[in-house]
């Protein structure tokens, strides 16, 4: 096994090259050299089994792995009841359509503290992923990972700790580490090697080896402020971090089989590329 790289969506290249439909992007991505695409359901999860199933099956034929990005608008921390249900619902309809696809991740946002204490949202998004969970076991899905995703603004639930502590609740779920939103939310946070690999230290301290191997991450620069994820910039960016190069080191340091998906705003193709070449040279010990 290696990691795995691919885009968020598609990026400014696949139309520009023609392409249409998303049924095309396994022929895309190969072209591109990438083996794994996260499905976009951003908005909602909007594409039917079908065209799941057609998607999934072009994709194993090309040797694309897929996950799936869970609605925008997911709010497990919400102190209103309706919202926390609902939220239930939209992890079970992501879970339903990544599964059609033949895929076994969901990104799921974990929401915002609002007005309450930190430890009380935790206590409600704990509650709410226990409830996901529940849902998935009655549908036959509970194969699915659930990713729940570190955060760039500072008032949203997602710190690392917060994110390895819901990850606690059951060995099925797989922190989603993006390293952007973690150098944004703390203005600037990665610099040394060594903070970079204090990240990979804490997944493992806290989850073990085997999540350590298996962790799925979201990579792009990111501009940020005062309050944290201003927007995705790309990998030509020199103001901003953070490096993919001493994660991908690590990444073969530790031996893990992560999955990379890269956000980089319109080169997500292109940028995720670079980090597969990087990758793939430090393998082969070229470097």
């Amino acid at each position: 096994m290696s990691a795995r790289f691919g885009p968020a969506g598609t990026g400014d290249s696949f139309s520009a090259s023609g392409w249409k439909s998303s049924l095309d992007v396994p022929q895309y991505l190969t072209g591109m050299g990438l083996d794994h695409f996260e499905y976009q359901c951003g908005r909602g999860v909007n594409i039917g089994e079908e065209k799941a199933q057609e998607l999934g099956k072009r994709a194993k034929a090309a040797g694309i792995t897929l996950s799936l990005h869970a609605p925008y608008y997911i709010s497990m921390s919400s102190v209103e009841e309706e919202k926390r249900k609902n939220s239930v619902n939209y992890i079970l309809a992501s879970a339903r359509a990544v599964n059609a696809m033949g895929g076994d991740r969901i990104v799921v946002h974990t929401g915002s503290c609002g007005k309450i204490p930190r430890e009380e949202a935790l206590r409600l998004a704990k509650d709410t992923m226990r409830l996901s969970l529940e849902a998935l076991d009655r549908e036959n899905l509970g194969h699915i990972h659930i990713c729940p995703e570190t955060m760039g603004k500072v008032n949203q639930l997602g710190t690392l700790e917060e994110v390895l502590e819901l990850c606690k609740l059951d060995e099925r779920l797989i922190p989603c580490i993006d390293f952007g939103h973690l150098n944004a939310r703390e203005q600037g946070y990665f610099k040394t090697m060594a903070d970079y690999e204090s990240v990979f230290l804490a997944v493992r301290n806290a989850l073990g080896e085997d999540r350590l191997r298996r962790f799925h991450s979201h990579f792009s620069k990111i501009e940020y402020t005062t309050g944290g994820e201003k927007r995705h910039l790309t990998f030509a960016d020199t103001v901003y971090g953070p490096n993919f190069e001493p994660v991908m080191e690590l990444t073969v340091r530790y031996g893990c089989d992560a999955v990379f998906i890269c956000e980089s705003s319109g080169t997500q193709a292109e940028d995720a590329k670079q980090m597969k070449a990087y990758y793939e040279s430090l393998k082969g010990g070229t470097l």
